[in-house]
């Protein structure tokens, strides 16, 4: 059953995000210099961060993947292009050729039957042309291109997601070398005051119970030490293959000396409304609506007749086998011209419901294309509110844990005096500065949490991409080209 035109799905406007945005703490700039640029990695002041991304950008093999995509893409618009010219040929072909005794040629003429021919042909022009009155074909390679363009927009979706992933790989193994330092820190004075719980066992002023405590604490600080050095591998192993190649190229790549620069990130004042100029999905997934309103067009236009015409001009010679030294200059003689146009009109009249079904196939597909653009307006809405509260939490978090750590610090250094003098006990010292140090290992997480939010929030931002349609560009309108209502009487009387 035909759908009407009412029935066609409806693009969503940028939602609203004035709420959000002020309450995440993080300053608006104007448009110029609020959305990200196209390095925004460069921002964390890292050249081992860039060395990487530039390796990734080489050797990726899902980008090289996505590249040939579109490549693809792009023939796929030539071969639509071609419908809107000409076809020429030319065509020389040569045939030998016995006629039957008493076959159809003998039946004409007698005198035919049993011979042997050999005949000639030269058409050096061989033409025909589908003449678009309805735009079908014009409609076909505009919808060609609305998939290239989606396909570029999914190449640099694919770029983000490459540049982004390699850049949370990269920082959690940052975080995750500083914890390690602390870490094994940590474990060293849980071997300490294990050793002095043991000494003062064996002296028999301590119980075996705070032995075994001792133990247990120096045990979970080990392990913690594993479970740290076997994670700072597996972001190793991602960068390897983010890179294109095998784990050993990024063994010991945490294990230099190095320091990444926290990035503060802005917030562009035109937020909600620009976003489709700076998401490559959201432009994708709007190419690929428009893509689908074009092949509605083309499938309305097939109700309508189609007129094509054929053009053929050539030589044509034929003699017998006896004569065939002759055939040549037969061929090659004004004699010989032989040419026909032939102008042909097409009505599809009664098709079983196949033109309808193809058309109802098309508007189906466009409405999938329209309501997957308004699901990715939407993720993209909430991917950036999202960063902007883990970066608000994160940020509280570590101004929090800072100021905490401050006060261990200062309990420590009292702790200090106090055993220089005498006055506390070196066990109370160690177990201290054992908080203290916890608290930084704690601290690190949390700087970790806000470095890979503004990483997200990098991303929700485009990554850099600014080259979508703008907000105002019109919107794909299928169901209101000229020929719909034409095509509405046509099926109103059974035809298609």
């Amino acid at each position: 059953m035909p759908t009407a035109p009412q029935q066609r799905a409806e693009f969503m406007e940028p939602p609203s995000m004035s709420r959000t945005i002020a309450a995440s703490g993080v300053k608006s700039v104007s448009t110029e210099n609020g959305w990200p640029s196209s390095q925004w990695w460069r921002a964390f002041r890292s050249a081992e961060l860039d060395a990487i991304i530039g390796k990734s950008l080489l050797g990726n093999q899902g980008l090289r993947k996505a590249a040939d995509t579109l490549k693809d893409a792009e023939a796929a618009v030539d071969i639509a292009g071609s419908r809107l010219t000409p076809y020429v040929e030319a065509d020389l072909s040569y045939k030998q050729y016995r006629y039957a005794e008493h076959g159809v040629a003998a039946g004409l003429n007698p005198l035919q039957g049993g011979k042997q021919k050999s005949a000639a042909f030269l058409n050096p022009i061989s033409a025909k042309w589908e003449l678009d009155f309805w735009g079908k074909n014009r409609a076909l390679l505009d919808a060609a291109i609305g998939d290239a363009l989606a396909q570029a927009g999914e190449l640099e979706q694919t770029r983000l997601l490459l540049t982004t992933s390699v850049a949370r790989a990269y920082l959690r193994g940052y975080i995750l070398a500083e914890q390690l330092k602390l870490a094994k820190e940590l474990t060293g004075l849980r071997r300490e005051l294990r050793q002095l719980a043991e000494t003062r066992y064996q002296t028999g002023i301590e119980i075996l119970d705070i032995v075994q405590l001792a133990r247990s604490n120096e045990e979970a600080a080990v392990r913690r030490e594993a479970a740290l050095t076997a994670a700072i591998e597996i972001q190793e192993n991602a960068l390897a293959r983010l890179m294109g190649e095998g784990p050993d190229v990024a063994r010991g790549l945490f294990a230099r000396r190095k320091s990444v620069a926290p990035a503060q990130p802005a917030l562009p004042s035109k937020l909600p409304i620009e976003l489709l100029a700076h998401r490559p999905d959201l432009m994708a997934a709007l190419r690929r609506a428009e893509a689908w309103a074009e092949r509605i067009h083309a499938a309305k236009a097939m109700f309508l007749p189609s007129i094509d015409l054929s053009v053929s001009a050539g030589l044509e010679a034929s003699v017998t086998s006896t004569q065939f030294a002759k055939l040549g200059g037969y061929l090659f003689n004004p004699g010989a011209m032989v040419y026909s146009v032939t102008p042909g009109l097409h009505l599809p009249i009664f098709q079983g419901g196949k033109l309808t079904g193809n058309l109802e196939s098309q508007r189906a597909d466009y409405d999938q294309a329209v309501d997957a653009y308004n699901e990715t307006l939407l993720t993209a809405a909430q991917q950036v509110a999202d960063a902007l509260a883990t970066l608000k939490r994160a940020r509280a978090e570590h101004e929090s844990q800072g100021r905490f750590i401050r006060a261990r610090r200062a309990e420590v250094e009292l702790a200090r005096i106090r055993l220089g003098g005498g006055l506390q006990d070196r066990r109370e010292f160690i177990q201290q500065h054992a908080d203290m140090l916890d608290a930084v290992f704690i601290q690190r997480g949390i700087e970790g949490d806000r470095l890979i939010a503004t990483v997200d929030l990098f991303q929700a931002l485009g990554g850099g991409y600014d080259a979508g349609p703008q907000a105002h560009e019109p919107r794909p309108a299928p169901e209101t080209d000229p020929i719909t209502p034409v095509v509405d009487v046509v099926q109103s009387l059974g035809g298609g």
